[in-house]
């Protein structure tokens, strides 16, 4: 059983949250407090809490408990705004999730969270994606991100036209199987000291058109033409 204490300044949210969370057979709230003077418990194994609240906001809560060696925090609002997420994340949130997220991955945040894995929603992702040319997206454990979870993350990568590289995630489609694999760096030891670009072979085989595979390279690459037409066909 994961031992969670819940932290949120508005009673009746609290209550909600801790229906849903006691309606999981694998989670328990076993404390609450109303703002982070609340003092954390023996035996809690995640702290679910709010940002912001009245004296001590979440990001303080995270400091405080990163600090003290204390149970890994998961963050739970509805402030979606980059200055927030990246200042919990600075302070050692392990997760951040908006309240608005599906039940099932509220119970899953929870989940890694007490093992100690990162999660961010695809919104928060998409909130930290948004302005940078490549985005990786990795989870320690397989992911399903399907059309309506990824909609929030390409809307933001789209707007700086960046590229998003999907490692352990899987995007559930009955038509189309889209395989990528990592194939060499550009820049690696001609002086540069960075990466200037990174090529991907890749292998799509839709239902009903043979496969087809090409090397796409992103960024500044080598001297390949990538031939684009193969995977017109299926994509």
């Amino acid at each position: 059983m994961i031992r969670v204490m819940l932290i949120d300044d508005h009673p009746v949210v609290r209550a909600g949250l801790r229906a849903v969370l006691n309606s999981f057979g694998d989670i328990e709230v076993v404390a609450e407090g109303a703002d982070g003077t609340a003092e954390i418990p023996a035996g809690v194994d995640v702290i679910v809490t709010d940002i912001q609240m009245p004296n001590v906001d979440g990001i303080e809560v995270t400091r405080r408990a990163v600090a003290a060696g204390g149970p890994p925090v998961l963050i739970l609002t509805t402030y979606d705004t980059q200055a927030d997420v990246v200042a919990a994340v600075e302070a050692g949130a392990l997760g951040y999730l908006l309240k608005d997220a599906p039940e099932d991955e509220l119970h899953d945040a929870v989940v890694k969270a007490a093992n100690r894995e990162r999660v961010l929603s695809a919104q928060v992702a998409g909130v930290l994606a948004e302005g940078l040319d490549l985005v990786v997206l990795r989870t320690r454990s397989p992911f399903q991100l399907t059309p309506v979870r990824a909609r929030p993350l390409l809307a933001r990568i789209r707007k700086g036209q960046a590229a998003l590289v999907c490692v352990n995630v899987a995007v559930p489609s009955p038509a189309l199987t889209l395989t990528g694999t990592l194939a060499q760096f550009h820049g690696i030891g001609r002086g540069t000291g960075r990466i200037t670009g990174i090529d991907f072979d890749v292998r799509a085989e839709g239902k009903g058109y043979r496969p087809a595979s090409a090397r796409v390279t992103l960024g500044a690459g080598g001297e390949r033409v990538v031939d684009r037409r193969k995977l017109r066909l299926v994509t």
